[in-house]
């Protein structure tokens, strides 16, 4: 039988102040982060977004809300309330991320924008 004295793991609510973002990695480069001889990553400006390059490779870092919230906890070490001499595991949580950046592989050669016409004209020929 469950005890009521079992409060749990305590969690405190304390923001570290460091504005977090998850990057989400594709496997082909996380392998190649994880190697014995990981590459140089370089980050250039582009008209839409950045590009993240390795070597031939590159990706567009594009941000993408999620519909729930991460919360990202930190374990410390507190002291029991009612003895200050136990020491207790607690959680802090730090930060709430609610959006990630994503890498969306990019074109390594550069093409011309195709012209599309107007909106318009695109779509009242079918009329």
């Amino acid at each position: 039988m469950s005890s009521q004295n079992d409060l749990g793991i305590p969690l405190n609510h304390a923001p570290d102040g460091i504005g977090y973002k998850l990057l989400e990695l594709p496997p082909e480069l996380l392998a190649l982060l994880e190697s014995d001889n990981p590459p140089v990553l370089n980050i250039e400006p582009s008209t839409n977004s950045a590009i993240l390059k390795c070597g031939t490779q590159s990706w567009g870092l594009r941000q993408k809300n999620t519909s729930n919230a991460l919360i990202l906890l930190k374990s410390s070490d507190g002291t029991n309330s009612s003895s200050s001499q136990i020491s207790e595991g607690t959680l802090k949580t730090i930060a709430t991320v609610r959006d990630t950046i994503e890498l969306v592989s990019e074109p390594t050669e550069k093409t011309a924008p195709v012209s599309r016409g107007k909106w318009h004209e695109k779509f009242a020929r079918g009329r």
